[in-house]
């Protein structure tokens, strides 16, 4: 039979494998974050650079294609690239539906004159 103690205890390191799981997560989550960041740096520098350089050689107008051919591509890969880190969600978030329909609800019966 165990005691209460022993019950104690694997609570207890129950508890720490949860906290350091979900800081695992949360690191692991962060670094992502980071890259993606580093990324969209390097893309903005890096296109900045290429456009001039592409610009001033090529003698194309500066809203042809063979100047802006490279930031749309790698652009692309930038957006799947915020997908993969924010996920889908970003833009209209967990519950997004359920609060709009709660809102347009109340603002119709904010509305809504009883007679």
């Amino acid at each position: 039979m165990k005691s209460d103690i022993d019950n104690y205890i694997e609570n207890n390191h129950q508890n720490n494998f949860e906290k350091e799981e979900a800081y695992i997560r949360a690191k692991k989550k962060v670094e992502k974050i980071v890259g993606f960041y580093w990324h969209f740096a390097i893309y903005i520098v890096v296109n900045i650079f290429l456009m001039i350089m592409i610009y001033s050689k090529s003698g194309e107008p500066f809203w042809s294609f063979a100047v802006w051919s490279t930031p749309l591509f790698w652009g692309i890969g930038i957006g799947f690239h915020f997908l993969g880190v924010f996920g889908t969600d970003f833009l209209f978030g967990k519950n997004w539906e359920e609060r709009k329909i709660e809102k347009y609800m109340n603002k119709e019966k904010d509305n809504k004159r009883w007679e």
